[in-house]
């Protein structure tokens, strides 16, 4: 075996390839291999740069150190998808492709039948092979799905260096036979490949249920405030928790019966306030003194003058004092009998 060569690596992988026929399989190779190719040319890096081992349905890359790994990925961001994208378009449904594609770095060494090896690129086909670079491609709208490996987003992604968008790649740990990968994945992050929690990982707590005092149980014991408690602040007590609510208070009598009761100020009668000059009051209770009416005598009679008199241009009648106006006899006189 050789000594171990640093590469940076390009992993292609053609998805769904063995759900076609024999012939729609090496058309879709023939068409692999020229849109790398292409993709390869326009971003300056020659055929003598590079080695390409043949995996079948996918194609790896082994870039020389001497081209940038930013000049690699700029082509692979950039270029790529512009090649796929004029090879389907000429291409029928059935020999249409789309591409997983992983950018790695690290060592490898050829063995002694020709084939490369090393820890670094197993690394990298783990990537490739991953459920959630697959649950990526499935999921968007676009052609490829791009995962750059740990080791790059370090050294180049995370610089911001030109054409290469470090703020639309996502930390993200990928499953494999070995145990979880760290890798960064460009764009959005599939919901069908987030990890499901561990079996032993606790749920969300349970929303506590306010009891009929308005308060919602709280830890070890004590009570949270309910949204009658004027706050958003809680507490919590290790007591036990409170005895039955109190008894309601007891009904307020009922209120005494109408009547005229004085406590100072104008007098209250059945509800109704006793003002001014009134000529008597029905039904009720009258208690203290009264005086009704005003001091100086009760009001003239319609048609009279102040002094009780009928006005003179009043008829016989009109004068004729009403028996309500007769005085009573002076004392010691005596009355009728």
């Amino acid at each position: 075996m050789n000594d171990p060569v640093n590469r940076t690596m390009l992993l292609v992988d053609i998805e769904k390839f063995s759900d076609r026929d024999d012939v729609e399989q090496a058309f879709l190779r023939r068409m692999l291999y020229d849109v790398v190719d292409r993709t390869m040319e326009r971003a300056g890096i020659d055929e003598t740069l590079r080695l390409r081992a043949d995996q079948g349905d996918s194609v790896m890359e082994f870039i020389d150190p001497n081209v940038p790994v930013p000049q690699v990925l700029r082509s692979v961001i950039s270029e790529l998808p512009a090649q796929l994208k004029a090879v389907n378009r000429m291409a029928s449904r059935g020999a249409q492709m789309r591409l997983r594609t992983v950018v790695a770095s690290g060592f490898i060494a050829l063995d002694e039948r020709g084939v490369w090896v090393g820890g670094d690129l197993n690394h990298a086909c783990r990537l490739l092979d991953a459920d959630l670079l697959r649950a990526a491609l499935r999921e968007r709208p676009g052609d490829i799905a791009l995962c750059v490996s740990q080791s790059v987003w370090t050294g180049i992604v995370r610089h911001h260096h030109l054409g290469i968008p470090a703020e639309e790649f996502h930390e993200v740990t990928l499953a494999s036979k070995n145990g979880p990968l760290p890798a960064w994945l460009l764009g959005p992050v599939p919901a069908s490949g987030q990890a499901a929690p561990s079996p032993g990982a606790a749920g969300p707590a349970p929303t506590p249920v306010p009891d009929a005092s308005g308060e919602r149980p709280g830890p070890a014991g004590g009570t949270e405030a309910g949204p009658s408690g004027g706050g958003s602040a809680s507490t919590s007590t290790s007591a036990p928790a409170a005895g039955p609510a109190p008894a309601a208070a007891p009904a307020p009598a009922a209120p005494p019966p109408a009547g005229i009761h004085f406590t100072g100020g104008a007098p209250a009668f059945g509800g109704s306030l006793v003002m001014g000059n009134q000529h008597g009051v029905s039904g009720g209770r009258v208690d203290g003194d009264v005086v009704m009416g005003s001091v100086g005598g009760p009001p003239p009679r319609p048609g009279r003058t102040p002094d009780g008199h009928a006005p003179a241009d009043a008829t016989p009648d009109e004068d004729a004092p009403s028996p309500d106006d007769r005085q009573p006899p002076a004392t010691g006189e005596a009355g009728p009998r």
